[in-house]
């Protein structure tokens, strides 16, 4: 970045940088750190009087987050990755001899809050209470070029923290640093995902890698992402999702596998949705989709529980519970339910019609699949705060699912709701081959009609289903947004570390 570019603040910070090269000291040296404690374990343990001998010479290393100039001493605040801390700094303690420069030039000059420093010293308590470190040395580990945003605080709580999301999703590095519960929502997302591999790992399932990098999009309705091999000479896809992969493996002898699958849409941007996200899909031979709404029941109880040690948690101004057992209704119940239309022996152009009595938009290049979907999410979707099972659905929606062993027209497939979105989709696989290049050459005629989403048939799939494919249940979970309900987030965006955005202007 040019010169031109700086601002006031970056300049001077750039001028100290050359200054302190100047003394000889470097601004970002090589060296180990002996780092012996944090922040968060000086405060939980340290007792005063009965253990204060055990605190006698700690050794931590954080950002400058304040300082209290008090002329020959200051009081400041360190934030390392536990947390904060704060601590005093005087001019005799560490500035011994008659060289006053370390406290008077290097401390109280060149130093800058967001610096990242290193304190050595003694555990005390002041006179007003607070846990503190006296420093009797420091090191300037790495020197802060640009300034942080200024929040605000009082009694140790953040009350202005900065909540532009322009500012919180490009510079998250700086958002974390910054505002402290932003750090506490990730956590909260590695718990989760940690938490359902436990379930899955007791359980004798087997995680797997499948390839992100495909020659068919399959396993989903989506518009991917396009690429292309330049050694092959051929288009390629992002994945869209893993299931077809998956069920390859059930086909290959593994009777239970599951991924954390990151998947890629070319598709629009909102709270709920964006391009990359991270969904767990796991399959499991021998079992049918009323085995697989048991278990998901279970595995989203304990996961609710991991994260936020009660299976109710709170969701804006709703309380949701995941304790199981969960309410269930079929798709068309749901429908007639919230509409007054029974639409379940109703052809295409009856279902176009319904959509027209309701308002909803019907676009001509859809099919009834597509149609029965718009009315589900326009009319029913959200109104299922609790979670909910949606049962058995239109074969026209589900290429992949087999047929309802009772129910003529439909297929053994759910999906979840919970606060009025989707959070899991789940069928009895389709394990007929024939069957499914039927069910695949529907979606080609879909796509012949405009359908940007319809599936591409995808012959290697049907092949590995000729040698056999056990009965299946089959699942994916949307992680991102099950993490939003779990952390009280209202958007994606809160819930990825990197959300994609559109590329910053003026950059160089």
């Amino acid at each position: 970045m040019s010169t031109q570019h700086l601002s006031e603040q970056e300049i001077i910070r750039r001028d100290k940088l050359a200054e302190l090269r100047t003394m000889g000291i470097d601004p970002y040296p090589a060296a180990l750190y002996p780092v012996n404690t944090t922040a968060a374990f000086i405060k939980q343990q340290y007792k005063g009087e009965e253990n204060k001998a055990d605190f006698a010479d700690v050794c931590i290393a954080g950002r400058i987050m304040s300082v209290r100039d008090m002329g020959k001493a200051n009081f400041a605040v360190l934030q390392d990755g536990s947390g904060r801390i704060q601590f005093y700094i005087k001019q005799d303690d560490i500035c011994t001899g008659d060289d006053k420069s370390l406290y008077q030039v290097v401390w109280k000059k060149l130093m800058d809050i967001g610096d990242i420093i290193g304190i050595k010293g003694y555990v005390f308590t002041t006179k007003t209470g607070e846990t503190s470190i006296h420093v009797k040395e420091f090191s300037l580990l790495s020197k802060a070029l640009h300034p942080l945003p200024i929040v605000k605080e009082k009694d140790g709580e953040a009350f202005d923290e900065v909540t532009d999301p322009e500012f919180k999703y490009r510079q998250r590095y700086a958002d974390l640093i910054v505002n402290p519960g932003v750090k506490d929502v990730f956590i909260k997302r590695t718990k989760l995902v940690n938490a359902i591999r436990d379930f899955l790992n007791e359980r004798g399932a087997l995680e797997v890698d499948t390839p992100v990098l495909q020659s068919i999009p399959g396993g989903a309705a989506a518009r991917p992402f396009i690429t292309h091999h330049n050694a092959l000479d051929v288009p390629m896809y992002m994945r869209i999702a893993n299931e077809l992969y998956l069920k390859r493996l059930i086909v290959g002898g593994f009777e239970w596998v599951y991924e954390f699958s990151r998947n890629f849409r070319n598709e629009g941007m909102d709270r709920t949705h964006n391009p990359e996200f991270t969904v767990l899909e796991f399959y499991v031979a021998y079992k049918d989709y009323e085995w697989m709404m048991d278990t998901t029941e279970q595995l989203l109880e304990k996961a609710a529980i991991a994260v936020n040690g009660s299976a109710t948690v709170t969701v804006g101004d709703k309380e949701i519970n995941f304790k199981a057992p969960y309410k269930r209704i079929s798709m068309y119940d749901a429908i007639k339910e919230h509409t007054g239309f029974d639409i379940s022996t109703l052809d295409e152009d009856g279902i176009r019609d319904v959509c027209n009595k309701l308002h909803i938009h019907a676009d001509a290049k859809w099919g009834k699949g597509k149609l029965i979907d718009e009315i589900f999410g326009s009319t029913c979707e959200h109104h299922y705060v609790q979670p909910t099972f949606i049962t058995d659905y239109p074969v026209e929606m589900s290429p992949l699912t087999k047929k309802h062993r009772s129910k003529a027209g439909l297929v053994e497939r759910f999906e979840l709701i919970v606060n009025g979105k989707e959070m899991a989709n789940a069928y009895s696989e389709l394990n007929d081959p024939l069957e499914q290049r039927e069910r695949f050459e529907e979606q080609v005629t879909l796509m012949e009609r405009g359908d940007d989403e319809a599936m591409f048939i995808d012959y290697d799939f049907l092949r590995a289903l000729e040698y056999g494919m056990p009965p299946t249940s089959g699942i994916g979970f949307g992680i991102d947004r099950l993490c939003m309900l779990l952390t009280n987030s209202p958007s994606i965006q809160d819930v990825l570390f990197f959300p994609m955005m559109r590329p910053e202007k003026g950059m160089e």
